[in-house]
């Protein structure tokens, strides 16, 4: 058995097409959605990251309100501007870039965040919604893997699922996500994390892995049973002096031979990866819809 590929390129761009149409229905109804993406610093990767999100912004219609800062730029001035886009009714999704410089507390500044236009999913009330069943903006990595296996026709509801990675961004909120007693879940979930004994055991009994706890190989083949759907979350820079830039990113999953005994998985790059900026695009269309309904 070799495994079929799930193409996250591809179903990124599936889904773009269909954010263009929608949000040009929305113009026709005067409702322009707008994103305000904040970077402070210039970090190269932070940077390359908000470029190609301003790119998807405007492939799909999408307004967007570019602001980048200096590294310097202090604590109060970058709630100050926070406040600014949560009074701006042009601004549906206040995006910042993590990490921010270590003299800012990452906390206080998604906090400063109207949960309205929280479209990261990660203000407190976004979160707990989220875990409760209500409906809220979900965190966009986590609702990326939910949609990769939902349009691979992959069946959740009942699935054993291990989720290796117990991280706020990722690996918490997929596991709310999938069981809740909703649609595309009501799975059973195990998460295991760096500090589980015979991690092999747990991930051996499931019929969906989820990989997302940054480190080379967690995923072997001789933990994965035969079918598994295999989605790995995780990027990892290793050494390759083949490549012009000296190496080569690969995820938590040992690919190559993991995809011989699977039903279905994800590379990496192109699988999680264009699904998180996708899913970003899907929570301020979802904003800007919900504003022009009060």
């Amino acid at each position: 058995m070799t495994a079929q590929i799930i193409d996250g390129k591809k179903t990124a761009q599936e889904m773009k097409a269909e954010f263009r149409d929608e949000v040009a229905k929305l113009k026709e109804k005067d409702i322009v959605p707008g994103l305000a993406v904040i970077l402070v610093g210039e970090d190269p990767a932070s940077q390359s990251y908000v470029t190609s999100k301003e790119r998807d912004c405007a492939e799909v219609g999408i307004y967007s309100d570019d602001n980048r800062l200096l590294a310097e730029t202090t604590q109060e001035e970058l709630i100050a501007l926070i406040e600014e886009k949560n009074n701006d009714p042009k601004i549906n999704g206040i995006l910042v870039q993590l990490p921010l410089p270590k003299h800012i507390n990452e906390s206080e500044v998604i906090f400063a965040i109207n949960p309205e236009k929280d479209v990261d999913g990660f203000h407190p009330i976004n979160v707990g919604k989220m875990m409760i069943g209500e409906k809220a903006f979900l965190p966009c990595t986590p609702h990326g893997v939910v949609h990769l296996l939902t349009r691979s026709n992959v069946t959740i509801e009942g699935a054993n699922v291990v989720i290796i990675g117990r991280s706020n961004l990722v690996g918490k909120p997929l596991a709310n996500m999938l069981i809740q007693k909703n649609k595309n879940a009501n799975a059973t979930v195990t998460v295991c994390h760096t500090r589980t004994k015979d991690l092999a055991s747990h991930v051996k009994r499931a019929d969906i892995i989820v990989a997302a706890v940054g480190r080379v190989n967690t995923v072997t083949a001789d933990m994965v049973k035969d079918g598994a759907v295999v989605i790995d979350v995780g990027v990892n820079r290793v050494e390759d002096a083949t490549k012009k830039r000296g190496y080569r990113l690969v995820g938590d999953v040992d690919y190559e031979a993991v995809k011989e005994k699977a039903s279905l998985i994800t590379p990496v790059p192109g699988g999680v990866g264009p699904m998180t900026r996708t899913m970003l695009l899907y929570n301020t269309i979802e904003s800007a819809k919900a504003a022009a309904a009060k």
